[in-house]
């Protein structure tokens, strides 16, 4: 078991890569907290770990308020005694037109996806420097921190910015023996792309993998586990494409 004993907390654990990855990390013996706007889904989540034998808990969190998110980190440290482990994955899209998105709109989502980050890097990385541990911060970036598309600028803008505050932010942690580091999806087969499948397109994202198919949150969920494990140890800074060669040939 890879995550033996280690505390780590899922944001946006109730559905999708965040449940897979809670349930990973469950099964590779870590103590998982779960966090989400929607506790419904967050506690079914930690039910299912739980019911397989795992350790869990759920809090539920606003990852657009960092005292929120610091609470969520405080809670780890008070149920399982540590934190190891900061998986920032909560994220939201408003997919429209450039001429047609309002400010206000790029504002909320900049707020989760972008500020819901940093606040998670601030939290953790304070908790874990201060219990001197070695721990790992990994942040959910995407392709499109790389690739342009239509209709979603504010998110493009966002994951951007979560790849950059990644290399910033290991660099900035590296004396506190705290890596930092970022996945760069592509289409996964989540709730999360529903309004693309809404939309008829869901043959066309897949087509825009190497290999024709949409990826699964499990797949994903797999490389998030090793990158919090020490098999990862020199992965440092980076935004790991998880993509199936999307970037790499666009469709």
């Amino acid at each position: 078991m890879r995550l033996l004993d280690k505390v780590g907390i899922i944001t946006g654990g109730s559905s999708g890569l965040g449940k897979a990855t809670a349930i990973k990390f469950a099964s590779e013996g870590a103590k998982v907290v779960v966090t989400d706007l929607d506790e419904a889904g967050g506690r079914k989540t930690v039910e299912q770990i739980q019911a397989a034998g795992g350790e869990a808990a759920f809090i539920q969190t606003d990852v657009s308020s960092f005292d929120q998110v610091q609470r969520s980190v405080h809670f780890a440290v008070e149920q399982f005694g540590s934190l190891d482990v900061m998986f920032n994955n909560a994220g939201m899209n408003i997919a429209k037109p450039l001429l047609d998105f309002e400010p206000e709109e790029f504002d909320k989502v900049l707020q989760v996806n972008q500020y819901g980050v940093y606040y998670g890097i601030l939290a953790a990385g304070e908790e874990i420097a201060k219990l001197g541990r070695k721990g790992v911060i990994i942040n959910t970036a995407s392709v499109f921190s790389y690739v342009a598309t239509k209709g979603v600028i504010a998110y493009q803008a966002s994951k951007a910015a979560v790849k950059l505050m990644t290399q910033a932010a290991a660099l900035e942690l590296a004396d506190n023996g705290i890596r930092v580091v970022a996945i760069a999806p592509g289409g996964i087969d989540t709730p999360f792309i529903q309004f693309r499948k809404d939309l008829g397109q869901e043959e066309k994202m897949a087509k825009m993998h190497m290999r024709g198919k949409l990826l699964q949150a499990e797949q994903i969920a797999n490389i998030v586990a090793f990158l919090a494990s020490e098999e990862s140890d020199v992965i440092n800074g980076s935004t790991v494409m998880v993509d199936d060669g999307l970037a790499a040939f666009r469709g």
